[in-house]
């Protein structure tokens, strides 16, 4: 069963709970439900829960690095160069499927663990802020993409390949099996083994976590090639879904999702307490809102200001009955 890695706030109150999550999530289920006649339709909630699939997957890699205490704003360009390599080996290559399916696969997940590994050895080696050292990657990295697909949209053409974003299993999207096989590995990883412990505690005390022997730069390190294989996956499924790779669009804002769908789930963002089933009902929240926006006539735009606000105020909430 899917739980929860905490550490106790003073006087056993909580910052902010999966619990408070889900009373959001079911109030905008209701409001969908009452307001749009649509939305339990088969296809609706399909829709809906492939592209929560993507925050998700993009999100327990997020988790993992904002519970030592850092942060990762390099996601979408790691996916938009994920989804760059991809595609080139389907054209004018000459591989036959059986090749070119398992490189297109790896080539570019292992490219998304360099792009972490890198954003790792900044933090841990060179001592750089987290979120100065991300922001390198996010503004370089959708530039290598927009380099290796020639800054022009990408179309290819690859059953094997594409069948990572359409085959459905009992009319369910596959990345939703993939989602909740991630969110359940994870889980496990946080709850059961010492690497979960360490994660933890590094976020919770980094000097004191030091002086108890434990590999501090090498678990930050690792947390942040999570992050990017994960963002790396997440980039790979967008575009079999759409069986072409733009390097301008793939990822395009979703480290705002990932980091919206932490907060509102409940992991502080200052480190040291990890809820990874809250970070599932974030996701699920980030998304059906755009989706109760975009049905209202409300601007894509606009629910980017929107999600601003969310990530404000659970940091703000955080901070107050910290």
């Amino acid at each position: 069963m899917l739980a929860t890695t905490e550490t106790p706030t003073p006087r056993g109150r909580r910052p902010f709970t999966p619990s408070s999550a889900l009373i959001a999530l079911l109030a905008l289920v209701l409001y969908n439900i009452v307001a749009n006649p649509n939305f339990l339709t088969l296809n609706s909630l399909n829709i809906n829960m492939t592209q929560s699939a993507t925050i998700l997957i993009v999100a327990v890699g997020m988790t993992f690095v904002i519970a030592t205490g850092g942060i990762d704003l390099s996601v979408g360009s790691v996916m938009a160069i994920s989804g760059a390599i991809a595609p080139l080996l389907f054209l004018d290559r000459g591989l036959s499927p059986i090749v070119a399916l398992p490189l297109a696969v790896i080539l570019p997940l292992c490219a998304a663990a360099l792009c972490g590994a890198f954003n790792g050895l900044l933090v841990t080696r060179f001592r750089i802020q987290p979120i100065i050292a991300t922001l390198v990657l996010f503004i370089a990295g959708r530039g290598v993409a927009q380099v290796v697909s020639g800054g022009a949209l990408v179309n290819f053409t690859g059953a094997s390949f594409t069948a990572l974003g359409t085959t459905r299993i009992f009319g369910v999207n596959i990345q939703v099996f993939l989602m909740l096989a991630i969110l359940v590995i994870a889980t496990w990883v946080m709850r059961s083994t010492l690497f979960g412990r360490y994660v933890v505690a590094v976020g919770g005390n980094d000097r004191a976590s030091r002086l108890a022997g434990v590999p501090v730069n090498r678990t930050r390190i690792t947390v942040y090639v999570i992050s990017g294989v994960l963002a790396g996956l997440a980039g790979l499924i967008t575009i079999a879904v759409n069986s072409s790779s733009d390097a301008n669009l793939v990822g395009q804002n979703m480290e705002l999702d990932a980091i919206a769908a932490v907060a509102v789930g409940g992991t502080a963002l200052s480190g040291g307490r990890v809820t990874l089933v809250g970070t599932l009902v974030g996701a699920l929240f980030i998304q059906l809102l755009r989706y109760t926006l975009l049905v209202n006539g409300v601007p894509d735009a606009a629910a980017l200001v929107v999600k601003a606000a969310i990530i404000i105020a659970a940091v703000a909430l955080q901070y107050r009955r910290k």
